[in-house]
């Protein structure tokens, strides 16, 4: 029976980077991936296919361009699933051929099979082929991921009534789409397929939309999505979803409504891909959607040589939070010294246009009862946004007014995942109002739309020299 110090399952995010950090530490670590290639979810299916699908249709599209040229400015008069498939092959190829590079350069093993626990250190990996192995592991870390969820009222087909994974095997662009669910998954799907002119709706039962996210980002984001002639059916659900004989969809609301559609996107929702690991044979328990409840600072579960991260623990669901956590498990697992992360990390949506957010919102600073004064400044103002022909875009810097330090930033509009790190590191670092005051920025950027705001809010705060 082979024996590792740390067996990973899944080769995610998570998976890749705690068993990266663990075989740095040089320990003999193992990755089991049921997929045919390693990258997990991320890679395949998730993060970067939506990603360069994202990329794929802006450029496409002449997207960024319409600013200076008009709405029927088009790089590509007809655009095709085969076109946006092209770019993918090529960028998921890369990113599996580094992968594998990154594991053989550390010297991790990797075999392709699906686990399924024995005993809380042994698993057993069975093959396509049907042959079977066992494997030990002296601590185990599950980052299975998560897998759409499929309810059964819902007829998928793979073809016009689709979840997120079946999506980028498309054979036809449809001239309408309806996505079931306005969360970040749904909301960035469905704002791609617009800037693609499918005409898009989005239901969901909920009367709002990404509640985590500052208001006041939200409003103008939704603002713009209307501008463009989205439908946002918000607090209204699909009763009924059913295939018509002449190909379309028809969806029955519980208002009552009636929608006939080309394809219907279901994007309500994920579940942990835990149900094929046996995790009654250790005494684990998953939760209804399939998630394992961890200890926040160690990613421990109840059994004490097994850890999990990423996706499947839940909320945030990054990729870049399961890069840390898996991280983090791994040097706890192996008895390495783990530090405590920064207390803010940013949350990017890619949806069109980009949202990015971290620290606090206005509305955590009211619950809070924290003094505060807000800076803004739009895309518009700044030179490097006529220049790039933007009439939208939008940066909010939260202060308080008691410290002067920045407490949240919050952006919508281009290249938003970007800049939001240059607010990540002053609020980690503790910086105040005054760093956006008197630092230069490069002109013509985005980036000095961080100075706009940042003296928006200190000529209301006031010179604190005057203070003193």
């Amino acid at each position: 029976m082979l024996q590792y110090d740390l067996v990973v399952v899944g080769s995610g995010p998570a998976g890749r980077r705690g068993a990266i950090q663990a075989a740095k530490l040089g320990k003999k670590v193992l990755v089991i991936e049921q997929g045919k290639r390693v990258g997990g979810v991320s890679v395949h299916t998730g993060t970067i296919p939506s990603k360069t699908l994202r990329e794929t249709a802006l450029n496409l599209s002449g997207w960024r361009e319409r600013g200076f040229y008009g709405r029927s400015y088009r790089v590509k008069e007809e655009i095709s699933a085969d076109d946006l498939r092209r770019r993918l092959l090529i960028t998921l190829n890369h990113e599996v051929e580094v992968l594998e590079h990154q594991f053989a350069r550390n010297r991790v093993q990797h075999i392709r099979g699906k686990a399924s626990f024995i005993d809380a250190s042994t698993l057993q990996v069975i093959k396509d082929d049907g042959e079977t192995t066992q494997v030990t592991g002296a601590s185990v870390l599950l980052a299975v991921g998560t897998k759409p969820f499929r309810p059964d009222y819902i007829p998928f087909d793979g073809k016009t009534v689709l979840d997120s994974d079946e999506l980028l095997d498309i054979q036809d662009l449809p001239r309408s789409m309806v996505v079931i669910g306005a969360g970040v998954i749904g909301i960035e799907y469905a704002t791609i397929f617009s800037a693609l002119d499918t005409a898009v709706t989005v239901i969901d039962p909920k009367a709002t939309m990404l509640d985590f996210i500052d208001k006041e980002i939200i409003e103008d984001f939704t603002y713009q999505l209307r501008d463009r002639n989205m439908k946002l059916l918000l607090g209204q659900k699909a009763d009924k979803v059913e295939r018509l004989e002449n190909g379309k969809v028809e969806l029955t609301l519980d208002s009552g409504r009636r929608l006939t559609t080309d394809m219907v996107l279901f994007a309500a929702g994920r579940m942990g891909a835990t149900d094929a690991l046996n995790l009654q044979a250790i005494g684990l328990d998953a939760d209804s959607r399939g998630r394992l409840k961890v200890n926040p600072e160690t990613f421990q579960t109840s059994v004490a040589n097994i850890y999990a991260a990423g996706d499947v623990v839940g909320f945030p669901s990054l990729a870049s939070t399961s890069m840390e956590q898996g991280r983090i498990a791994a040097r706890v697992a192996v008895g390495a010294v783990a530090k405590e992360p920064p207390k803010y990390f940013p949350y990017g949506i890619y949806a069109v246009p980009e949202i990015s957010t971290c620290g606090l919102t206005e509305e955590e600073m009211k619950e809070r009862g924290i003094p505060y004064e807000c800076g803004i400044a739009r895309f518009r103002e700044t030179s490097r946004g006529h220049i790039m022909g933007l009439d939208t875009g939008l940066l909010k810097l939260i202060f308080s007014l008691k410290t002067r330090r920045l407490l949240g930033v919050h952006i919508v509009g281009e290249g938003a995942t970007e800049l939001v790190h240059i607010g990540q590191a002053v609020l980690n670092l503790k910086g105040t109002v005054e760093y956006f005051v008197e630092n230069t920025f490069n002109y013509p950027t985005l980036a000095e739309a961080y100075k706009i705001a940042g003296l928006d809010a200190w000529n209301r705060m006031g010179d604190i020299k005057s203070e003193l």
